[in-house]
C-alpha cells in the first residue's frame, strides 16, 4: 500500500512538472522567412 502511494505521489510530482514546463518553458520555434521557388509547368492553368 505505501508503494501505490508513493508512485501516485510521484505521477502526480510528474505530471505538476510536465505542466510547469510547458507554461514556463522556453518551447517557441525560431521563426524565418522562407522563399521557396516552385516549378507551376503543366499544372493545367
Amino acid at each position: 500500500m505505501r508503494l501505490l502511494k508513493f508512485l501516485v505521489v510521484l505521477i502526480l510530482a510528474a505530471l505538476v512538472a510536465l505542466v510547469a514546463y510547458a507554461y514556463l518553458g522556453d518551447m517557441a520555434a525560431p521563426q524565418q522567412e522562407m522563399r521557396v521557388p516552385i516549378n507551376t509547368e503543366g499544372a493545367g492553368g
